[in-house]
This record gives structure tokens, sequence and C-alpha cells, in this order.
């Protein structure tokens, strides 16, 4: 049976999205910062000869390039100020994240609350200055050495890109952090989603222009067709899949009365880390793909063995794949999405209890139990989602990246900034009603003063 907050959620209405005047603020917010970095993935950095920039990009649209272009919103192709994209301050978090669970003082930062949170979010922003001016130099290194500079020289080209680029990365990293608090939905996913989105339309125009040439054969754009709704659907209903453990109340009694009782039931989503564990395993693996598309003929003997084994495609690609999409499944949901000793903290100090099962510590294995259970599909999803179309993209040599991460990304987004409009409609919703209430009350309590006696 519908709760009463999924029987609210189906009756929103325009009409209700009319009136919440501080949702539409936020929406007109978002997209307003997301224009902002549209327009910067334009705007390229100094000392770039166009030209001979294009026919590079071109040549390395096959597999590494396109992958990058991808995840920058075809910035990288452009050469743009945000060229580094926002994959530097997600390795920065990733870093950050496997710290904080490794070294006692980041973790006693971490329990810490706001205070502690903004303190480990500074140190993410260093991080991201770093890796992002590690990254910018070996970029403009690469830039200069394919001969793509007007004016070579460390003075002349590449301290205005390295400048440049870690500015538009650091600019990137703001604006995401301003949708999230200000606007709708998680800044940092919603850049990834634009920029994916941004490029799919050209992606498809070229996929069924070499469809109708004859160069990939009819069965095989058919079937990319096909597989794309069967994966859209397969996302979103792993993505509203729940595992519902069974909450139990105590009764109390005071006075003559009885209170509680009542049974309820905690959620737990069957991929509860969400798109990051994908995200974050291509960001690793997108390192040594960056290092060699810009390094041209330098790259050395080491770098050279690692992209033939490592390289899109090939069987130990997809094996790190696996591993890391798996390990930041387990990593994010235990240390961010879902902790399990703070649920059961939670559920104590409601008086609420798993039947069978004695609050506290007990609880909380019973949690790691059920969650660590539960990732084992929702893992094995993710696994699945990213590989499949990988694998089959290798197979029959499409001429873009078409992966299921791209997918996963732009459907798990859009459902969760989804979800959020839906929460904020709710809420104004409440607003309202709690509202009409107290007038009523109010109108009936003046009724009664201004009744006459008999």
């Amino acid at each position: 049976m519908a709760s009463a907050a999924e029987q609210m959620a189906s009756n929103i209405s325009w009409g209700a999205f009319g009136k919440a005047k501080e949702l539409q603020s936020r929406i007109l917010f978002a997209l307003g910062m997301l224009i902002v970095y549209r327009l910067g993935t334009f705007v390229p950095v100094p000392g770039i000869d166009a030209g001979a920039l294009r026919e590079f990009v071109d040549a390395a649209q096959q597999g590494a390039g396109g992958i990058l272009n991808m995840f920058t919103g075809g910035a990288i192709g452009r050469m743009a100020v945000f060229a580094l994209g926002i994959m530097p301050y997600i390795s920065a978090s990733i870093i950050v994240q496997l710290m904080t669970a490794m070294v006692p003082a980041l973790e006693q930062l971490k329990k810490e609350g706001d205070q502690g949170r903004k303190k480990i979010n500074q140190y993410t922003r260093y991080g991201t200055v770093v890796l992002a001016t590690f990254q910018a130099y070996g970029l403009s290194a690469g830039l200069q050495a394919a001969d793509l500079a007007t004016n070579p020289g460390f003075m002349t080209f590449q301290l205005p890109a390295i400048v440049t680029l870690v500015g538009g990365t650091m600019l990137l990293m703001w604006i995401g952090e301003q949708i999230t608090a200000r606007g709708i939905g998680n800044g940092i996913s919603l850049i990834i989603f634009v920029g994916i989105v941004a490029e799919l339309p050209a992606a498809l125009v070229q996929f069924f222009e070499l469809g109708r040439s004859g160069t990939i054969g009819g069965a095989v754009v058919l079937g990319v067709m096909v597989m794309v709704v069967v994966v859209i659907a397969f996302v979103v209903f792993m993505e509203r899949a729940l595992r519902k453990i069974h909450i139990q109340y105590p009764k109390r009694q005071v006075g003559m009365k009885v209170y509680g009782g009542e049974s309820s039931h905690l959620p737990i989503k069957l991929n509860p880390a969400g798109v990051i564990p994908p995200i974050f395993a291509s960001a690793l693996l997108l390192l040594p793909t960056t290092i060699s598309t810009f390094s041209g003929s330098q790259n050395s003997g080491i770098m050279n063995t690692i992209l033939a084994y490592f390289g899109p495609g090939q069987p130990l690609y997809l094996l790190f794949f696996v591993l890391m999409i798996v390990f930041f499944s387990y990593f994010y949901t235990a240390n961010v999405s879902f902790k399990t000793d703070e649920a059961a903290e939670n559920l104590k100090k409601q008086n609420g209890f798993v039947p069978g099962i004695r609050p506290g510590k007990n609880t909380e294995e019973y949690l790691d139990y059920v969650v660590a259970r539960i990732l084992v599909l929702g893992s094995a999803y993710l696994c699945a989602v990213c590989l499949l179309p990988e694998i089959l993209r290798n197979q029959f040599a499409i001429p873009f990246y078409f992966g299921g991460t791209s997918l996963l990304i732009v459907v798990s987004v859009t459902m969760d900034t989804i979800q959020q409009v839906q929460s904020h409609l709710l809420a104004h919703q409440y607003e309202g009603l709690i509202e009409r209430s107290k007038l009523t009350g109010k109108n009936r309590a003046k009724a009664r003063k201004r009744k006459p006696r008999r």
C-alpha cells in the first residue's frame, strides 16, 4: 500500500510547481550555472594553433579521445579552459575519502559534524589544486611536444596554459558546489551529466550516418538502439529496488493511554552508492589515457606497456574496471551513503529495534551483514551495465564512445534530480496544508467567540 507521501507525490501537478517559487529559483539558478559551464567549454586556452588541434583531436577521437571528450563535454577536444573537467576534484575526493578511512586524525575530524566536514572539504580543494596543476603541466607539455603551441616555451605558453586550466577546474568545482547548495540536484553529477548529453546529438548523428552509408550494418544499429532502451529500463528498475528491514517500536503507557507499538521499515537501496563507483573507477582509468593522448610520440616504454594492457576494451582494463567498481561500491556505501553504526544508533535513540535483534552493536552487525549481501547484487548490476556496452562497442567498432557508464550517469542523475524536485514540491504542499489548517483553526475560534449565548 502506498504511503501518504507517495500518494501526495503522485498528485503533484504543474499548478503546484507554479506556486513553488523557491523551487523555481533553485532550478533557474542551476540552469544558469550549467549555462556558464557550457560557455566555458568553448573558451579556448591561449596560445594554441586551432587548425593543428582540430586535426590532432580528429585523429585521437577513436577510443581514448572519445572517452576524454565525453567526460569533459567536448572541452578537451576544443582545448577550452574547462579541458581538465571535474575529474581532478573527483580524484581528490577519492584520495581524501580513502585517507579518512585510514588516518585516525581525519576519521576523528569527520565525526565533528559540520565543522569537521568543512575542514575535510577544504583538504579536498587543496588536493584538487595539486592534481589539477600536475595534470595541467602534463597537458601543456604534451601540447607543446605535439607542435600545437603557437609560441612554445615555459613562460610564453606552458605557464599561462597551466594557470588557465587550473583556474578553469577550480571554477568548475565552485560551480558544482553552488549548484548543490543553492540549486537542485548534485552539482558535480549534473556537470558530468550535461557534458555527456551535450555531446550525445553529434555522436548519434555520426553513428546513424555511418549506418546509412553502410559502414556499420543495419542490424548493429538496430541492436544498439534496442540495447539502449533495455539498459535504461534495467537501470531504472534496479535504482528503485529496495530491501526493507522491518522495524518495531515498543508500546509504552502514559497514564491511562498506551502509545507506540507501531511497525515500520528501514529502506536500503540495492545500489546505495548510486553512480559514484563508476565515476570514481573511470577517473582512475582515465589517468594513463590522459597522459598518453597528449604526449604523442613522447611516451616511454613503461607507458606504452601500460596502455597496451590497460587500453579501453583490453582484458586487464575490464578487470581493473570491475574491481574498482566493486571496491568503491562497498567503500562509498560504508563511509558515506549508508553508515550502519549511525543507523543503529538512531534506531536505539528512537526506541526502535529489528525483531529478534538486540539494539546497539548487534543491530549494527546485522545491518552490516544485510548491506554486504545487498551490495553483491548492487555491484554486479553496476559492473554489468558498465561492461556490456563496452564489450559490444569494441566487438562492433562503434566509432564514438558509447558506454554503460554514460547511460548509468544520465539515467541516475535524471532520477535523482526528479526525486529532489518532488521532495521540494512535497515540502511546499505540506507548508500550504499547515498554513490552511492554522487559518481554519483561527476562523473556527473567531466563529465561537461571535456565536451569541442563549
